[in-house]
């Protein structure tokens, strides 16, 4: 019998088992690369293993998983299963850049993102304070399904792992089930990867027979029962996927929650990972916060509001609007139903309001698009109201052109502002001009035909609608 107990100086070593081929689910994308609220699943595993401050780590890919290699940060090694014989033959790989390598050899799965850095923590430390070559994981569950069933002796020491289809009527009772997170003793692993053998249907090499070839070599195998079995849930399938971004996303909502958010209702609120809001906002429903979007203080989101990339300073408004790779500066109000475009920079106190599109434009300092406007390659000065159904046609259907409008300018409804033009500071614009040259500061810019009034139009046009319809029968 091997007895270790290891102290908090042994080295550590993380082998990250990625090469699943995820066929469940349905994709030409390897399935460590699904996204969970917004980032690879992989990277969460990463990030865990990290924390760790670990010697090594060895993230195990297939040979045709070069976009999982991509993911992969400095100082991560890459082990390569060219053949896919199972988690043992798996973890034999992650094993070959760690030849000498003493200490102890956490294992974890890339498709488990819910693993946190206080998972991986408790889980060393519990493999630590314990007199055992291995440790793994376990979760009581009500529902134990198809997962092995822990059988522990007179001792509640862990005896056996057996799977379910082998179970008894009274091991099938059994609530606590193995998850499939690990920590070796390094020798011991190599010695008992040496004689798995692939005596099942499939011709695979299993881990979890690890751990039976360590108990009947009489090795004392430990265990580290997880308070939170969510964290230990696996992905297999895209309703699985679901399963898990619903987690994750209730995870980053009640951290938000417990920062000083107010979120009306978290079913209904997305979030990614790395969104950042401030203190005192409030998230209304249907409202998605995306990407590298963060938001302000004191600020008010939604309903139904789409934030990707998008920066909102602190009391700002935005109702019911679409936001991209765009920055909204304190004090501004957008919405309802506006839709603000990359590149577009709206300064403090500006408004865009609704049915306004905004794209690579510059909306300075207290300036309003209140209403059913398009804004494009445009630069507003301070304190400028544009008003109903202008538009900045900035394409010549060759090329984009750019629009400067200056302070304090007044443009009138329904005007149409073709680019290249500047128009001056404080100048005005009349209702329904089509503006092609540049207006002076101060001046009024006027470009429509001049109305004519034809009495008796409208006796005359019946008058001859009549006599169509009577000459008709």
């Amino acid at each position: 019998m091997t007895n270790k107990r290891s102290q908090p100086t042994t080295p550590l070593a993380v082998i990250i088992l990625a090469a699943g081929l995820g066929t469940r689910m349905k994709s030409d994308l390897p399935k460590v690369l699904h996204a969970v609220c917004g980032r690879p699943m992989l990277a969460y595993v990463l990030d865990a293993a990290h924390d760790l401050a670990p010697a090594r780590i060895v993230v195990v890919t297939g040979e045709d998983q070069d976009e999982v290699a991509a993911l992969l940060p400095q100082g991560c090694e890459r082990a390569v299963q060219h053949r896919r014989l199972g988690t043992g033959d798996a973890v034999r790989v992650g094993l070959e850049p760690l030849k000498a390598f003493t200490g102890d050899v956490m294992v974890l799965y890339a498709d488990v993102p819910l693993v946190d850095a206080a998972f991986v923590h408790d889980l060393l430390e519990t493999h630590r304070g314990e007199a055992g070559v291995a440790t793994l994981t376990t979760v009581v569950t009500d529902d134990p399904a198809a997962y092995g069933r822990i059988v522990r002796d007179a001792a509640g020491r862990v005896a056996r792992i057996v799977e379910s289809k082998d179970a008894s009527r009274e091991e099938r009772e059994l609530r606590e089930i193995n998850v499939g997170a690990y920590v070796f003793d390094a020798a011991s692993l190599r010695a008992a990867l040496e004689r798995l053998q692939a005596d099942n249907a499939q011709g695979e090499l299993y881990l979890t027979d690890v751990i039976s070839l360590l108990l009947d070599a009489g090795d004392a195998v430990g265990s580290f029962v997880a308070d939170d079995p969510e964290v230990c849930l696996g992905v297999n399938s895209r309703v699985e996927l679901a399963v898990i971004n619903a987690a994750m996303r209730r995870r980053l909502l009640e951290r938000l929650m417990l920062e000083g958010v107010t979120v009306e209702d978290p079913e209904t609120t997305y979030v990614d990972w790395g969104v950042e809001v401030g203190r005192d906002t409030v998230l209304r429903p249907h409202t998605h916060l995306l990407g590298r979007t963060t938001v302000g203080a004191a600020s008010d989101i939604g309903p139904s509001t789409y934030l990707k990339n998008a920066f909102i300073g602190d009391g700002a408004r935005v109702v019911a609007s679409f936001c991209y790779d765009c920055v909204v500066s304190s004090g501004c109000s957008i919405g309802p139903f506006a839709y603000i475009r990359p590149n577009t920079v709206l300064a403090e106190g500006a408004k865009a309001g609704t049915f306004v599109e905004i794209k690579n434009s510059r909306i300075g300092e207290g300036s309003k698009v209140p209403h059913l406007s398009y804004v494009g390659d445009a630069i507003v000065g301070r304190d400028s109201n544009i008003a109903a159904g202008n538009i900045t046609a900035n394409y010549d259907g060759y090329e984009k052109h750019a629009t400067h409008i200056g302070d304090g300018v007044r443009t009138g409804s329904d005007t149409t502002i073709v680019a290249p033009v500047t128009i001056g500071d404080g100048a005005f614009t009349a209702a329904g001009s089509v503006i092609t040259q540049d207006v002076p500061p101060g001046a009024l810019g006027v470009s429509r035909g001049k109305q004519q009034n034809i009495d008796g139009y409208a006796e005359r046009k019946a008058a001859r609608r009549s006599r169509e319809q009577k000459d008709a029968h």
